[in-house]
């Protein structure tokens, strides 16, 4: 009894820290092991279930910041599966249940980590968007949602399909791990806290009173199901998902349909060995029973349907201890605290080190040199600290503050006023120009392949590089005189150092490093100004009449340009063979709306080329085939994107046929 009702003041408080206050002060491994432990108590023990149970009700009542609606069908948590055994059991029980001796087939998909919301369509048009809540009631974030550009506000009519009179659409609302890195990146940089992942960045957008907050975030959103609906014909959840899409909702490509038992345990191992290469968190997988029929049979318990269940991946957080803190700097001057941890292998990955942001940062979770922390890592981002566990601690433990002078150079550190970050304000540190260099050869910049991070700090440290114009110096001899180049080597990088000679304008703008300038902002820069020469010419009025660009970007612009230093360097770059493609130049419209996927090597373009061209021209460059593809250009050794695009009876072009769709009038 005794242990029963700490199992459930413990789930009570964790349910109101992860569902409420998106802060969760344990992992989801211990979260589940409370969970699955109470409920084979109240299995064992019927007598000792009680009302407000956590396996009775789902998650926390919503805050009362956000009006709140009732879902008209409970949005109810899934079952988890730990182990292969699990998901048998769970197939044996809904047969056992159905009476049948027949095998089941299900549709099983990955489960992202982010944060459920359910959409209502009233005659094709968004009505009202509200977030998971509870389960039964949930807080009404329509305005919030409106502004996720993935969220269609009119549902696409056709011939085929009617649009419902009423659908409740149920999807998960995620920002991408690119999309995060930069974000976080952007907010480092304006001295505003991080967040600590992806899911908790995506439920601070959603909840917003200010929507024109959430419009400036990241999100985007998978639909995995329905709720109540009129006027929509399907037999199985298959057919449904098909339906979603043909409407103009997003489902996930990667969602494999009406597969047996050994087939979704297949699946769970290619998610688990994608899950690192995925562009977004994922931390599991979910199976379904695809027959409509059969789900409405099956039907649910007070906490979760009989007809799906979540097979989760081993967790994401783990024990360790903080055994030093030093500092790095970037490009912008920040000085990042980063803790060297004793290793820890999170996830099948072993850990070492953890960033902790800031100064701030640290007071608020009062991290100290010697502390035993909870570690977290989601996908390819930096591992991060989420906790220290102050009932491990000795006394020994030393506190940390932010050194008075930079590491590397030995200039005097500044943090101004309203800002976390503090900064190295020598343009020429040794650690900022690294960084900086590094930034400018990036995939999203001028994307030279081979300029790796062993490679700049050996070329800085030799003085061989001063800047990033220094890199169009560079002479083959010099190059394969360095250790671990060679002849080869030295060719190589000097071949895709003058194919980067030709940069598109945005890119040219991102790889420069301004600060507050990311991917988006050039883009839009891009987009407005014939080329460098006018952008360098114009006013700080000019440049915040642009949408999206406010007052922090155009200063920061303003401020870069009108350095001396910074004008010599673009113009050094321009006398050294650098060729800027103006966003006037690219001709755009003429693959608009269409999507490719690039596979095999391509004779006379560039991987990095061919995507500018394409996207240049209104075109989307995908890296995986699904039938949202139009496109597979296929160079030689063309492999199992190639076979993809065959079985799905996706059209394959070559590169001749590719340059002719661009140069057609």
């Amino acid at each position: 009894m005794q242990k029963a009702e700490s199992l459930r003041r413990q789930l009570h408080h964790h349910n109101h820290r992860y569902y409420v206050l998106d802060d969760p002060d344990v992992s989801d491994a211990a979260y589940d092991r409370l969970m699955q432990e109470l409920i084979r108590l109240e299995t064992d023990y019927p007598e000792l279930v009680q009302p407000d149970s956590p396996t009775v009700r789902v998650g926390a009542p919503p805050l009362d910041k956000f009006e709140t609606t009732a879902h008209s069908i409970p949005m109810l948590s899934l079952d988890n599966a730990f182990k292969d055994e699990d998901i048998l059991d769970f197939d044996e029980r809904v047969r056992r249940f159905l009476k049948s001796d027949q095998p089941m087939l299900y549709t099983a998909e990955p489960k992202l980590d982010g944060v459920a919301v359910e959409l209502v369509y009233e005659n094709g048009r968004l009505a009202s968007a509200a977030t998971r809540g509870d389960g039964i009631t949930g807080e009404v974030i329509t305005a919030n949602v409106k502004t996720i550009g993935s969220v269609p506000l009119r549902l696409q009519p056709s011939e085929k399909l009617t649009v419902p009179i009423l659908l409740e659409v149920r999807g998960e609302v995620i920002i991408g791990l690119e999309a995060f890195k930069a974000f976080n990146q952007e907010r480092t940089e304006q001295g505003l806290p991080v967040f600590a992942n992806p899911r908790n960045a995506a439920a601070g957008s959603l909840r917003q009173l200010d929507s024109r907050v959430t419009a400036r975030r990241p999100l985007e959103i998978f639909c995995y199901g329905i709720g109540a609906v009129e006027g929509l014909a399907c037999e199985s959840h298959w057919e449904v998902l098909l339906a979603l899409r043909h409407f103009g909702l997003r489902i996930n490509p990667l969602i494999r349909a009406r597969i047996t038992v050994s087939e979704v345990i297949d699946y769970y191992r290619e998610l688990e060995r994608r899950r690192g290469s995925l562009p977004y968190d994922i931390d599991g997988m979910v199976a379904k029973v695809d027959r409509l029929a059969l789900q409405q049979r099956l039907g649910a318990t007070t906490r979760s349907p009989r007809w799906a269940i979540a097979y989760k991946f081993k967790a994401l957080q783990e024990v360790t201890v903080v055994e030093r803190i030093d500092i790095q700097v970037g490009r912008t001057g920040v000085l990042t605290p980063v803790a060297h941890l004793r290793p820890v292998v999170v996830g099948g990955v072993t850990v070492s080190r953890a960033t902790l942001h800031n100064e701030d940062e640290i007071a608020k979770k009062d991290v100290r040199i010697g502390d035993t922390v909870l570690v977290q890592r989601a996908g390819d981002v930096i591992p991060e600290i989420v906790k220290v566990v102050a009932s491990q601690r000795t006394g020994a433990e030393l506190k940390f503050t932010m050194p008075a002078a930079c590491p590397v150079c030995a200039t005097t550190v500044v943090r101004l006023e309203g800002e976390a970050a503090t900064r190295c304000i020598n343009a020429a540190c040794p650690a900022q120009l690294k960084e900086r260099i590094k930034h400018f050869a990036a995939k999203g910049a001028f994307d030279i392949d081979g300029l790796g991070q062993k490679l700049v700090e050996q070329l800085v440290e030799k003085k061989l590089l001063s800047s990033y114009a220094d890199i169009f110096n560079l002479e083959e001899d010099t190059l394969a005189g360095l250790d671990r180049m060679g002849e080869k080597s030295a060719q190589n990088l000097m071949r895709a150092i003058a194919a980067a000679k030709k940069v598109r304008f945005d890119r040219f703008l991102y790889a420069l490093g301004i600060r507050h300038v990311g991917e988006h902002v050039a883009q839009l820069l891009a987009g407005r100004f014939k080329g460098i020469k006018a952008l360098m010419e114009c006013s700080r009025e000019e440049l915040e009449a642009i949408d999206g660009i406010g007052p922090t970007v155009a200063e920061s612009l303003i401020d870069f340009i009108s350095q001396p230093e910074n004008r010599k360097t673009i113009d050094t770059l321009l006398e050294r063979g650098v060729q800027i493609e103006s966003g006037a130049s690219l001709e755009s419209g003429r693959l608009e709306g269409k999507t490719f996927v690039l596979t095999g090597a391509l004779s006379g373009l560039t991987r990095r080329r061919a995507t500018d061209l394409i996207t240049g021209a209104g075109g989307r460059v995908s890296g995986s085939v699904s039938a949202n593809t139009d496109f597979v250009v296929a160079g030689d050794s063309a492999g199992s994107k190639l076979a993809k695009a065959q079985s799905l009876g996706i059209t394959v072009i070559g590169e001749d046929q590719l340059r002719a769709m661009l140069d057609s009038k």
